[in-house]
């Protein structure tokens, strides 16, 4: 007996949203989009009951791209989603799984089921550490004296509190897949990412925020209220590099824009036409970041996951840790050792000396610039063609899927072979060079820095996922003006 027939019961019962037995009208899906998306944010603003004084975001500067909020009942974010999905992509990339996703739809419900299973045990691997190790989300003593539970009990309530927070981040990323537009995970990134990017850009002193935005920054600098010293001196270092107002770090914001849309329009077109109907042509577009900047999120969750790993050891051991493992300051930050090398570039602070925001040496920097960028750079390639193998965007799968609507290459036979070996002259060369270039822009635009503190990578996904959900509501409204082309389709 395979694993296949052992983990079936298990699998097939796991609960999932049904699928719509029709067509869902367009207005009815951006109804459920907006609704989950509302029920996003207000989760993210219900902070855990029983928290005591808690410390700073142990993901840190991942929290952009893991979505969810500090000290919430959606403290865990996107990261068990995630990291059940690098755990999947590893194991149907090396071809353990033996499932067949593409023809067989009992394979289908395994792995939707597997997904499932592995992302409550992300949830349980993760949540726990968090409560139980290190103190990151400390229990309230006055809530376990007035309970009469303890703390190990008020750790229990917390720890329940956030597995029922990542389970609902599950299922609603579940509902918009089926029932609206776009997938859940992009939209809670975009969500949150828009957030911190508008009040980076218009932040008021005393209205949600200790910081000042780029623009009244500047008005302030205008009328003399906000002295930046001369531009012959500190001022310039100021107007070029600073947090809330740097001139580089808009230009970085506006450029990272520019370059995704335009990448997003070069494209590999290859000529269709419908052997069927005479006179219908078609073209389908192999574009330069065909995977899409998706996979970014499965690398640096694979880095956060790392991260994580070193804040528990430091927690448990404390001074007992191996300074070559790691050495971490009074902000939890490694600032020397195997994780401090291991740590992505997030801010220019973190590489430049003259910002006065790390003592690292030279060759210590240099070497953690080196790595960041070949983890980026080699894992965007990787995860890439995992990401197309196990989404069905492979010349097999894409192959079949335009023989299956009636089309063919002109000058080619009908066969779904033959139109595979044409692809192949193209997707498998894109998706490695487009998930380079993806973790190339990551690195390039953490190095200089974007207005809110975004991260390069968290500002990749939003415009890039943006772009796409642009693209499936013309789609979307497209097919609701013309049925007959959804029918074409599928």
């Amino acid at each position: 007996m395979g694993w296949k027939e052992t983990a079936e019961p298990v699998l097939t019962r796991m609960p999932s949203v049904s699928r719509p037995e029709g067509h869902v009208p367009f207005k009815r899906k951006l109804a459920w989009t907006a609704g989950v998306l509302v029920l996003y944010f207000f989760l993210t603003n219900v902070y855990l009951y029983g928290l005591g004084t808690a410390g700073g975001d142990i993901f840190g500067r991942f929290r952009s791209i893991l979505a969810g909020g500090q000290g919430t009942i959606l403290q865990l974010g996107i990261g068990p989603i995630v990291t059940a999905s690098i755990v999947l992509q590893l194991l149907g990339g090396a071809d353990l799984l033996g499932l067949d996703t593409q023809n067989n739809p009992r394979d289908q419900v395994l792995y939707q089921g597997l997904q499932k299973l592995l992302v409550v045990m992300m949830c349980i691997l993760t949540g726990l550490p968090m409560v139980f190790a290190g103190g990151f989300l400390p229990a309230s003593p006055a809530v376990a004296q007035g309970l009469g539970i303890g703390v190990f009990g008020v750790k229990m309530l917390l720890f329940a509190q956030i597995f029922a927070g990542g389970i609902l981040i599950l299922y609603m990323d579940e509902v918009i897949s089926k029932w609206g537009v776009g997938s859940g995970v992009g939209l809670f990134i975009v969500a949150g990412v828009s957030q911190r990017l508008i009040g980076g850009f218009f932040a008021l002193p005393g209205i949600g925020s200790e910081q000042v935005g780029f623009f009244p920054s500047w008005i302030l600098i205008a009328i003399g209220e906000q002295p930046i010293g001369s531009l012959f001196g500190s001022g310039l270092q100021q107007v070029l590099m600073s947090p809330q107002f740097g001139l580089i770090r808009l230009v970085t914001t506006i450029s990272i824009f520019v370059v995704v849309v335009y990448a997003e329009s070069v494209r590999v077109e290859i000529p269709l036409s419908n052997a069927r109907v005479k006179g219908a042509r078609g073209r389908f577009p192999v574009k330069l970041i065909y995977a899409s900047v998706l996979p970014m999120i499965l690398v640096r969750a694979l880095q956060a996951n790392l991260q994580f790993l070193g804040r528990i050891l430091q927690a448990q051991l404390g001074s007992g840790m191996p300074a070559w493992l790691g050495v971490y300051d009074s902000n939890g930050q490694a600032v020397s050792g195997f994780f401090y090398y291991l740590s992505p570039i997030q801010s220019p602070g973190d590489w430049i000396p003259a910002l006065g925001q790390t003592t690292a040496e030279l060759w210590q920097i240099a070497l953690r610039v080196s790595v960041d960028l070949t983890f980026m750079v080699i894992g965007g390639a990787i995860f890439a063609v995992f990401w197309v193998e196990t989404t069905d965007m492979g010349p097999e799968a894409t192959a079949q899927q335009i023989h299956g609507s009636g089309m063919q290459i002109p000058g080619f036979r009908q066969n779904p072979g033959v139109i595979e070996k044409v692809l192949e002259r193209y997707i498998p060369q894109v998706t490695i060079i487009g998930g380079a270039l993806v973790g190339l822009l990551a690195v390039m635009a953490n190095m200089l820095g974007t207005i809110g503190g975004v991260g390069g990578t968290g500002l990749l996904l939003t415009v890039s996922i943006t772009y796409k959900l642009y693209e499936e509501i013309a789609e979307e409204q497209l097919m609701e003006m013309h049925p007959m082309m959804r029918q074409m389709f599928g």
